[in-house]
């Protein structure tokens, strides 16, 4: 990976040119630099699977902030929908990395058996790390379309602040995995900086708060809600919930009492709250 700043490199005419390099870099550019932009900052990168990638540094002067909207929507993410939102939208789960898990199960069993050094060796890791850069690349782009989607539909987005990593290094191998492959902590990172961008804004709620066992008609809170149960009826109220429905309305609502008297929707008796509490329940 190269990161260097204006002195070693050239921009002339909408073409890069690195130092010492007569030619351009033969690029194929993702978008156009804004009109009267100059790029000060570049940044060369090899990926695992062979592709490089160059990423400039400019100053936009362009205002991208939309016009402002009245709707506002609780997210509740999970592993069998994606996500869940307030005003009932349910997205599934494309689970990228179950499309090719066999093809790359054969790619890494064929690795194991090369020769360490030889050249068949390169050939088989690559061959793996273009797997892994497709699933990479699918889940990128399909939450890239998401998050928009979102932030143009939307001027207050709230989601609950998950540790995903934490999350991932606690639980057993295949939920660890389903976990990782939701990618909900690029789904997050993009509405963060997205809202910032385009002047929306994102509310991040404690991840303890009790979504799931919070009856978000009459406020009762449940002892236990296991992973198994997707429907449940309120003792109290008697109201029927979808549990990811239930889930995002209460989201939405802890997350614009957040906001507007900077209320706390960290429950007394929090696991957060006592000392040596690291493991985090899973999404569903």
């Amino acid at each position: 990976m190269l990161n260097s700043r204006a002195s070693a490199f050239k921009f002339k005419e909408g073409q890069i040119y690195l130092a010492k390099s007569k030619e351009p870099l033969p690029i194929r550019w993702s978008r156009q630099l804004p009109t009267g932009c100059t790029p000060s900052t570049i940044m060369v990168k090899l990926d695992p699977s062979g592709r490089w990638f160059v990423s400039l540094k400019i100053n936009d002067p362009i205002d991208h902030k939309l016009k402002p909207l009245d709707k506002k929507v609780g997210i509740d993410l999970g592993i069998s929908s994606l996500f869940t939102t307030s005003d009932g939208v349910k997205v599934s789960n494309p689970r990228h990395f179950n499309k090719v898990y066999k093809k790359l199960r054969l790619a890494q069993k064929s690795l194991s058996r090369k020769t360490k050094g030889s050249k068949n060796t390169e050939k088989a890791r690559v061959k793996v790390a273009k797997i892994q850069a497709k699933i990479a690349d699918c889940r990128r782009d399909h939450t890239h379309k998401l998050t928009t989607q979102l932030i143009r539909e939307n001027q207050t987005i709230v989601v609950e602040d998950l540790a995903v990593k934490n999350m991932v290094k606690n639980h057993p191998y295949g939920l660890a995995r389903a976990i990782s492959d939701t990618n909900w902590g690029e789904l997050v990172q993009q509405l963060t900086y997205k809202a910032e961008w385009y002047g929306r804004e994102l509310i991040k709620i404690d991840r303890w708060f009790p979504s799931s066992k919070r009856c978000s008609n009459c406020g009762y809170i449940a002892d236990k809600m296991p992973l198994n149960i997707r429907e449940w009826d309120c003792p109290k109220c008697n109201s029927h919930h979808d549990r990811d429905l239930n889930a995002s309305i209460n989201i939405l609502a802890a997350g614009l009492a957040v906001s507007v008297c900077g209320a706390t929707v960290r429950p007394e008796g929090s696991k957060s709250l006592k000392a040596g509490a690291k493991k985090q329940k899973p999404k569903s």
